[in-house]
């Protein structure tokens, strides 16, 4: 028959084996909250580099306005940047449609 020693010491060992078991759980909650936090994080910072380049964009287009108003002898030159741009804008929307 087990000593009362030996009960006492495998009743510290369950509780802590308890405690540990409990630590694990909770631990495994916060790296969950964690990583949903991340892929949050990771969405809004794609979603900011999309309206940066959004603003970028539209900079870009109002450069171009001013200059088309400004000099009409580079026509041919704005018609092909603004081709380009029309070219980035559909690349643009063919990706967030991925």
């Amino acid at each position: 028959m087990a000593s009362t020693q030996q009960l006492a010491q495998l009743d510290r060992l369950e509780r802590q084996v308890t405690t540990l078991v409990t630590a694990y759980q909770q631990l495994r909650e916060e790296l969950a909250d964690s990583q949903t936090t991340i892929q949050q994080l990771q969405a809004d910072v794609r979603d900011r580099e999309r309206q940066l380049k959004d603003f970028q964009n539209q900079e870009n287009i109002t450069k171009l306005v001013n200059t088309i108003a400004g000099e009409p002898a580079n026509v041919n030159e704005l018609k092909l940047r603004l081709n380009e741009y029309i070219r980035e804008i559909d690349k643009c929307l063919a990706y967030l449609r991925e």
